[in-house]
């Protein structure tokens, strides 16, 4: 019996059959929104599946002005940052933010559900949030995905 042919074949980036998608965030949860998109990015949902590789997708979330909040978050929730300075934290909360900069408010929750180290700053590179229906990844041909289904 030959043993060799039962080595496990790890996936790679190079090996990764990796796909473009667009996820319409209207009407979405935030958070709901965010830990299924960063999945995606991941690569969790596919057979070739690799802890330390990007086997994952790139995804692009339109609408990003249109997502919901549950219960009274949108009001309460607060974002914080911290300039170094003494007396330079800052808090910024949800209605603020989804008002002047929506993308960022997705990519701050997809950030945070993805791995704190460098593989996590490279997968973040997979996602593309957009105001509006409009995007620029046309030429990559991206398919519809639908959260709802893939959950």
């Amino acid at each position: 019996m030959d043993t060799l042919s039962y080595r496990t074949i790890s996936g790679n980036t190079a090996t990764a059959n990796k796909k473009w998608f667009v996820v319409d965030a209207e009407g979405q949860n935030v958070g709901r929104l965010a830990s299924v998109v960063a999945k995606v990015i991941r690569g969790k949902y596919k057979t070739c599946y690799t802890p330390h590789a990007d086997c994952g997708d790139n995804v692009i979330v339109i609408n990003a002005e249109k997502v919901a909040f549950s219960g009274t978050k949108l009001m309460d929730k607060e974002y914080v940052r911290f300039s170094g300075y003494p007396g330079g934290q800052r808090f910024t909360s949800a209605e603020d933010m989804l008002k002047k900069h929506p993308e960022r408010l997705i990519e701050k929750a997809v950030k945070g559900m993805l791995p704190k180290n460098a593989l996590g700053r490279k997968l973040y590179t997979n996602l593309k949030v957009y105001k509006g229906t409009d995007h620029k990844h046309e030429a990559q041909q991206p398919e519809s995905l639908n959260i709802d289904t893939l959950v």
